[in-house]
């Protein structure tokens, strides 16, 4: 009868163990950046472009004239067109961008000028 104890005990023990292995726990997970372009963005030089449903303004920050304006699309998650008119310059252009990582807009003009935005908070 000792036996049938003893048995039961390893048995329970062991189911006990693998419901609580100890294992690592989960982690809270912090808020997601944002994925797409929507919304504020500046360059090394201080210039402000908004991207908001569709619509991309270039701005001035000490007078927030506007620069440039015009629309974009989404090719993909991380791959966007903008097609915008230069207020300052009178000309047309299309600009690639490609989001490299949810606070940096890496982009190429048709020109082949390149340039970099950082998202603002």
């Amino acid at each position: 009868m000792k036996f049938r104890t003893y048995a039961a005990l390893v048995v329970a023990a062991a189911f006990v163990t693998s419901c609580n292995s100890g294992g690592p726990r989960p982690v809270a997970v912090a808020a997601r950046a944002p994925s797409t372009v929507e919304g504020t963005w500046s360059d090394p030089n201080g210039i402000i472009s908004t991207f908001q449903g569709g619509t991309f303004t270039t701005r001035t920050t000490d007078s927030n004239q506007l620069l440039a304006s015009g629309t974009y699309i989404s090719m993909s998650p991380t791959l966007v067109e903008i097609n915008m008119t230069s207020l300052v310059r009178k000309t047309q252009s299309k600009v690639n961008c490609a989001l490299v990582n949810p606070s940096q807009l890496n982009c190429t003009s048709d020109a082949g000028a390149q340039f970099t935005l950082a998202r603002r908070s």
